[in-house]
């Protein structure tokens, strides 16, 4: 099992976030929990190129302090939504390590965490995906509420992921294994 942590830098993760404070703080916990358990925590960065605001040398690029990997944590970067890409590297990674189970955090709900969590499933991964620790601004068509539940109360828990409590995750990385829900 792993934590994979989606997107959480500077430039991505801010206040106007939906739920700001409680997705916050179950990231926090998660990542904590997950050290402390010997689970690995894995962390993927969106690069949009020069002069944007997910620019690579860009402080907007690092990952959020309270987020921030330790030393020895892997980092994989894209420039798409999906962190299963082959551009990145992370899908062939798991597998050499024969990681199937994959508990996934992060941001935006509606854009790189969709990607990430179905295209994960495609790959054959066991997505997990605890409430409140994705989430989203508001976008044309749906407000940040909206789009939040669309995706986490409706959409990749009818197919894609299973859609679990953040106590439930937090036991999960004590155990390290999801099987035993």
């Amino acid at each position: 099992m792993i934590l994979l942590v989606v997107d959480t830098q500077k430039g991505c993760f801010s206040e106007k976030l939906y739920m700001f404070e409680t997705v916050k703080e179950n990231i926090k916990q998660l990542i904590t929990v997950a050290r402390e358990n010997n689970v690995e925590v894995v962390y993927v960065q969106h690069d949009d190129g020069p002069g944007t605001d997910l620019d690579r040398s860009a402080d907007n690029y690092e990952i959020y302090e309270e987020f921030a990997p330790v030393e020895g944590e892997k980092r994989f970067e894209k420039n798409v939504n999906s962190a299963f890409h082959p551009m990145t590297g992370l899908t062939e990674y798991l597998r050499s390590k024969g990681e199937k189970d994959i508990i996934t955090i992060g941001v935006t709900t509606d854009y790189c965490m969709d990607a990430t969590i179905k295209s994960g499933f495609e790959n054959g991964f066991n997505i997990l995906v605890p409430s409140y620790t994705n989430s989203t601004y508001d976008n044309p068509y749906f407000d940040r509420e909206t789009a939040y539940k669309y995706y986490n109360e409706y959409m990749w828990g009818t197919r894609y992921a299973k859609i679990i409590t953040v106590e439930q995750a937090l036991r999960l990385l004590r155990e390290k294994c999801w099987r035993k829900m």
